[in-house]
């Protein structure tokens, strides 16, 4: 195994506990800081504003550096405001650190997609980019629910504490296992960002912001989904999320053969198809209270198998601008986060049932299916 490739996975482990582990330390802060937990949610929000914001900008002025120099400036940023997190005496110096912890997240996967790219044998790229954030779902598997148990019996500042030491984990393999690739931008900041002059660039970013949110419209409500709708005893959750994260496990490895095999278009119109008639199988199989661990298996590995296909039709379709487009795609992402909950919760507030946000999560998989179809039509070339 190219041990360059496990430099980049341990890194998707480290940002994957960071962004995850909060959702569910989220009450123990609030208690903590003696705020509320609407107040606590912010911390959230912030980082996925950082994360947005740090991904086109951090990428490109560091654009004429090598990716390792890049990518460990990014550790080091990484290690430094989650650091100051942990330790933070009070409420607005956590705010602050929750944002800048945020903002190498993007600039990070998308230097790394494109170096995972690089590093792998011809026609393995996307199995290459699956295995970096094969770290990420190893944070949902094992480490989010640990960081989770830290915080609830001892401290969050001690799962705070862990996420930053991984930081400098991936720093050291980083700086001893990542080769010197030379892989800087030779272009101007316009020209890399005329990228986003094109048509079609615009329609990959539309397909990520919209699409994805199937996939968070069904996460970010699976609690109460489960016990409300599904009857489980709130001490199950934990299960639920431990099978969500097997799933995503096996679906990021499929989602990279995918890609590789039949095309990163074609994957991902499959991708967002399946995910589509999943989640209409979990709306009807929620009260089943059976059906909810097999379900957030395979919802999960299904949801999960659409990011290697996205990022790599973005970089196959960004001659010269690769590295921007990656950023952007995390960007995206993270749109997609904040539209699939902020779309998926509406249903509720009007009184539904809380399996109904799935059904916001097939129309939004849906377009997905569609937009890729209609780049594949107007835009694709054999490779991608």
């Amino acid at each position: 195994m190219n041990k360059g490739l496990i430099a980049l996975a341990f890194g998707g482990l480290a940002i994957g506990m960071t962004e995850f582990t909060m959702m569910g330390i989220l009450q123990d802060i609030a208690k903590d800081q003696q705020i509320e937990i609407t107040q606590a949610a912010h911390f959230i929000a912030l980082y996925a504003l950082g994360v947005v914001i740090g991904a086109p900008i951090l990428t490109l002025f560091t654009g004429r550096f090598s990716p390792k120099k890049v990518l460990l400036f990014l550790m080091v940023l990484f290690l430094i405001f989650n650091g100051l997190f942990a330790f933070a005496p009070e409420y607005n110096t956590l705010l602050i650190s929750r944002f800048m912890s945020g903002l190498p997240h993007g600039a990070f996967f998308g230097v790394g997609s494109v170096v995972a790219a690089q590093l792998a044998k011809k026609g393995k790229e996307a199995q290459a980019i699956a295995f970096m954030f094969t770290g990420m779902t190893i944070a949902n598997l094992a480490g989010v629910p640990l960081g989770t148990y830290i915080g609830h019996h001892y401290s969050w500042r001690i799962t705070y504490s862990i996420i930053a030491l991984l930081g400098l984990v991936t720093f050291l393999a980083l700086y001893f296992w990542l080769p010197d690739l030379d892989g800087r931008s030779n272009g101007k900041i316009t020209q890399q960002l005329s990228y986003f002059k094109q048509p079609k660039a615009w329609l990959i970013v539309t397909i990520i912001s919209i699409g994805t949110g199937g996939l968070f419209s069904w996460i970010s409500y699976i609690s109460p989904m489960v016990t409300k709708v599904g009857n489980l005893a709130e001490d199950r959750v934990p299960i639920i999320m431990i099978l969500v994260g097997l799933g995503m496990f096996f679906g990021n490895i499929l989602g990279g053969k995918l890609a590789d095999t039949i095309s990163p278009t074609k994957a991902a119109i499959s991708c967002f198809s399946t995910m589509a008639l999943t989640l209409v199988a979990v709306y009807f199989t929620a009260s089943i209270t059976e059906m909810t661990y097999i379900m957030a298996f395979i919802t999960g590995m299904v949801a999960f198998t659409i990011g290697s296909p996205l990022q790599m039709m973005l970089i196959t379709s960004a001659k010269g601008s690769e590295t921007i487009a990656a950023a952007a795609g995390q960007a995206s992402f993270n749109v997609g986060n904040t539209l699939g909950a902020y779309f998926g919760g509406i249903p509720i507030t009007l009184g539904f049932a809380y399996n109904t946000p799935v059904l916001v999560g097939v129309g939004m998989a849906s377009i997905g299916a569609s937009l890729a179809f209609v780049y594949l039509k107007k835009y694709s070339t054999k490779n991608e």
